[in-house]
């Protein structure tokens, strides 16, 4: 059975990447794509963003309820702001929901919580799938090593990212104070927006003598393409609720 997905924010760059790791594999078919208000491509076909010669057959458009209602799920890498509005379409139209855009609120948060009771969401400040075993790599690490350690994350980012320090630094700093028994808050973060980087993760751990660094570099925005999809065969086969990348890292393994 394919797979049709909605992809929100298509012409960006994590939307061009879903739709081509999409487009590559037979399980899935783009079955719409959306943009916002007043964007340049909107009407045309969406095969021009992408620069194929041949045409896709897929307007891209505004209407994100008309485009949702033609697919299986959606997957969202927009703003705080487009995000929320898709996450209270999704509830009412019933369809499971992917969501990687970062710099929520908490408010914004509990409302993707919220609709989490009616729908399957999947949450996660990053797709790839082995950034989220450095999750669970750093929590063992810290609670091995203890507070003799001094822990602290950098992370990299091109400089057009709005966010700083990013969502995966961010959960890897919980991570760590939670295995530490430390405060929220409790562990530096430093943010580089430099360049074109993709995006690097490195937890410092620092001892007398010596020191654990546990790196994770994304040389390519298809990892998270390829882990947005995982999410999305997930997504679709559970019950409403609230889920993560551990999640689909165990259904699929």
């Amino acid at each position: 059975m394919v797979l049709k997905i909605a992809i929100a924010g298509c012409c960006g760059r994590m939307g061009q990447a879903i739709a081509r790791a999409a487009l590559a594999d037979s399980v899935f078919a783009v079955g719409a794509a959306f943009e916002a208000p007043r964007h340049p491509l909107l009407g045309t076909d969406y095969g021009t963003a992408l620069g194929r010669t041949e045409a896709l057959g897929i307007t891209i458009s505004d209407d994100a309820k008309a485009a949702l209602s033609q697919a299986d799920v959606l997957i969202e890498f927009t703003g705080p702001e487009p995000t929320m509005a898709h996450v209270a379409l999704a509830k009412a139209l019933k369809k499971p929901m992917v969501i990687g855009t970062t710099g929520l609120s908490d408010d914004q948060q509990a409302a993707v919580r919220e609709a989490a009771t009616v729908i399957p969401v999947v949450f996660s400040p990053n797709m790839s799938l082995a950034v989220n075993v450095l999750f669970e790599l750093a929590q063992l690490a810290a609670e091995r090593l203890g507070l003799g350690y001094d822990a602290e994350v950098i992370e990299s980012h091109h400089k057009q990212k709005k966010d700083a320090p990013s969502g995966t630094a961010k959960r890897l700093a919980d991570v760590l104070s939670a295995a530490r028994k430390q405060p929220p808050g409790s562990i530096p973060v430093h943010a580089v927006r430099a360049g074109d980087i993709v995006g690097d993760h490195t937890v410092i751990l620092a001892g007398l003598a010596e020191r654990l660094e546990l790196t994770h570099r994304a040389q390519s925005r298809e990892v998270f393409a390829q882990g947005a999809l995982r999410a999305a065969q997930f997504a679709v086969k559970q019950r409403p609720g609230l889920y993560d990348m551990s999640h689909v890292l165990k259904w699929s393994a």
